[in-house]
């Protein structure tokens, strides 16, 4: 079925007059309209026949059409109920759309899915909550390829010196890459903003004496206060004697005088083991 009518923003006018909708801030709704960059994403993700997807936000289909030609079967999640009666009349066989907020829905589909891929353009404000979602997740994703701006691809794929919680809630389940980036003229309406392609891939769950919940309440200590060194926020945030930590940060780091954002995902590990 031939849908590359919705790379036109004359269509996507017209489809927004048809079932009442303007592209929604509030929704962060910004259509993509190039074709590579959807081949793009299908290719990172390596979609085959095989593939369940995951898709969030579907919009008017530029992404989910492309899918459901490749994969076995992709299950979306859409928030905006003025596009029911749009995919009642588009949606292919192998496609189903759950309405709702996918943060409140995927949980009860998540048992559904023994393996599975999420593929998707997201909705700017909530891409953090979306990705540590999958990433927290019992049952996690393959792979995840998402389009997200250029700026949080940037600080997810950061390194030592740029580190932040959200680079290290992503690197602490997989390995982070941009694929590609993309001009804010790519889309309608044209955001303020350029975007880029991620993929995370080698998604684990990580096997360590602790448990996630307790090193992420250590990595949260770490960054309160960006101003101050790493062994006050972690004796003051965690209640640690304050020499201790430093004679930790001295081992593992080789200087007590370090950072939060200086540290890489295996220093933190290791800090995580030495004060448990």
């Amino acid at each position: 079925m031939e849908h590359s009518n919705v790379y036109k923003p004359s269509y996507l006018i017209e489809l927004c007059k048809k079932y009442n909708l303007s592209p929604s801030k509030k929704y962060g709704q910004n259509y993509l309209m190039t074709k590579i960059y959807i081949d793009k994403m299908l290719e990172a993700g390596e979609i085959n026949k095989d593939d369940l997807v995951v898709e969030v936000g579907p919009g008017f289909g530029v992404l989910t059409f492309a899918l459901a030609e490749k994969a076995e079967k992709v299950v979306s999640f859409e928030i905006e109920q003025k596009l029911k009666e749009y995919w009642e009349e588009n949606s292919p066989e192998n496609l189903e759309i759950v309405w709702g907020d996918v943060l409140k829905k995927f949980s009860i589909f998540n048992f559904q899915f023994s393996k599975y891929k999420v593929i998707a353009n997201l909705p700017y404000q909530i891409t953090s909550g979306i990705l540590r979602m999958f990433l927290e997740l019992e049952n996690k994703p393959e792979k995840i390829v998402v389009m997200v701006q250029k700026e949080v691809a940037q600080r997810i794929t950061a390194k030592k010196g740029d580190m932040s919680v959200l680079a290290i809630s992503v690197q602490y389940y997989g390995q982070p890459k941009t694929v590609a980036k993309v001009t804010k003229g790519n889309f309608w309406p044209s955001p303020k903003v350029d975007s880029a392609v991620l993929l995370i891939d080698n998604i684990k769950s990580p096997n360590n004496d602790f448990s996630d919940e307790y090193f992420f309440e250590v990595v949260k200590a770490g960054f309160a206060q960006k101003r101050k060194q790493l062994w006050r926020n972690l004796s003051q945030g965690l209640k640690l004697d304050g020499e201790k930590v430093k004679i930790v940060l001295e081992d593992v780091c080789g200087n007590d005088k370090i950072r939060a954002e200086e540290l890489d995902v295996l220093d933190w590990v290791k800090v995580v083991e030495s004060i448990v």
